[in-house]
């Protein structure tokens, strides 16, 4: 099953994740307020079916919300997912193929706008 999680580090900072079964698909940044982490949940919600996925490894461009596919120091691949303005919202691991990073974007199209959340820093 598809869901968010948003956590709470050592430090008090917030951040998300986007998990599939206990396979963490992709993380945020730290954020200094819950309300942002869950803003970020929100605009994932419901920006990522429509955005775009461009290739960076074939220099495609893109603008406004998309999911990117770029290249790791190491050759491998992994997905990075901007907002309109060009923050990074979230990332992935690399992925040894281009091909599980696009069905990590595409997972993310078609299950986010549904998934639940789970709130874990309540008991952290």
């Amino acid at each position: 099953m598809h869901k968010f999680k948003i956590l709470k580090n050592e430090k008090g900072a917030f951040r998300i994740q986007f998990v599939y079964n206990a396979e963490v698909m992709v993380w945020s940044e730290n954020y200094a307020s819950k309300a942002s982490a869950k803003n970020c949940i929100d605009s994932i919600k419901k920006n990522a079916p429509d955005a775009a996925i461009v290739d960076l490894t074939k220099q495609e461009t893109g603008n406004g919300y998309r999911f990117e596919i770029d290249e790791a120091k190491n050759g491998e691949t992994f997905v990075r997912f901007r907002a309109a303005n060009g923050e990074i919202m979230v990332r992935s691991e690399t992925y040894s193929s281009k091909s599980s990073a696009k069905n990590c974007a595409e997972s993310i199209k078609k299950n986010a706008p549904e998934a639940p959340v789970e709130d874990e820093t309540a008991t952290a």
